[in-house]
């Protein structure tokens, strides 16, 4: 596939993160998926903008929210699907599911249920990476809502009194589960990172993924460059709920305007002619991905116990 510029091969992955998590809306309900699903429909453009300017062995650590960071690392569509249909073919070999994937060959190292608990991950991640002087910048992406944790605090004070390579990048969507962030939180998050002595940046157009991308690789150049950890606030919005595949609007926690308002200024929605240019190899791939899912071996129980420590 070749692309006239950034805004298309931004735009065409943030499509194929769209379509995959909307096939999976398709299949959910026929119970193939064997594993809750967390979708990042509305939140893609920050998985492309972050992914895009790192190197394949620059590690991310993602939440249980990860589809698209998986997807936007460079993991496979196959190895994703069979994952989520619980087959041997998948990434953890049919034993991660949705929350837990990792694609540790392009640098995607893992998601976890626990929330904020990849954080210190990262950080003792970067920290070899600046004793071993690898060069590599290591990402940790989570919610606004593990910000109120505080292994969080933990981690980014041990980054800045260490100057370690680490970018955190807090998904901000205003919400933990139904929890609006104005009923949660005393502080502002970006406002708070500072007082670690972190340079911190707010994105409020999560929409934008060539925003994204542009502050991402400036983030990430400033770390590479040896000048200590960064942190960026990316304001976004999901579409659907927050764990399943519906939508809650009408449920009272949150109203449509502010969704009504996203859509608008939403890339996918609004610019058809890239849709339509780009849609036909994207579904071909996932179509290709679905299948093998579906014809792929079940573990066997001889896999019962294997890589459990």
């Amino acid at each position: 596939m070749t692309f006239a510029n950034p805004h298309e091969q931004l735009f065409y992955e943030a499509l194929r993160i769209r379509r995959a998590e909307e096939r999976i809306i398709e299949i959910y309900p026929t119970d193939r998926i064997q594993s809750p699903v967390h979708l990042s429909i509305g939140q893609e453009a920050i998985a492309v903008g972050v992914c895009h300017p790192l190197r394949i062995e620059d590690p991310l650590f993602g939440s249980y929210r990860s589809h698209a960071f998986f997807l936007a690392k460079g993991g496979s569509m196959r190895s994703m699907f069979a994952e989520l249909y619980g087959k041997a073919t998948g990434g953890s070999g049919g034993k991660a599911g949705s929350m837990h994937l990792t694609a540790p060959e392009v640098g995607f190292m893992g998601s976890s249920a626990v929330v904020a608990s990849t954080i210190p991950n990262a950080v003792g991640a970067a920290l070899a990476a600046q004793r071993r002087e690898t060069g590599q910048v290591v990402v940790t992406v989570f919610g606004d809502g593990a910000t109120e944790e505080g292994v969080y605090h933990e981690s980014l004070n041990f980054a800045a009194l260490h100057q370690l390579p680490v970018l955190f990048l807090c998904e901000n969507n205003g919400l933990a589960v139904h929890s609006k962030l104005s009923d949660r939180q005393a502080y502002g998050i970006c406002e708070h990172a500072a007082t670690y002595g972190i340079t911190t940046q707010r994105c409020r157009e999560g929409w934008d993924f060539v925003r994204v991308n542009d502050l991402v690789g400036q983030a990430v150049e400033a770390i590479r460059r040896g000048d200590g950890p960064r942190f960026i606030e990316c304001r976004t919005y999901r579409y659907q709920e927050h764990v399943g595949i519906g939508c809650d609007h009408d449920v009272g926690y949150r109203p449509r305007g502010p969704l009504e308002a996203w859509q608008a200024n939403d890339p996918l929605l609004n610019e058809p002619a890239l849709v339509e240019a780009f849609d036909p190899a994207i579904r071909d791939e996932i179509d290709d991905a679905v299948q093998f899912a579906e014809s792929s071996p079940w573990p066997g129980p001889e896999q019962l116990l294997a890589d459990v420590a």
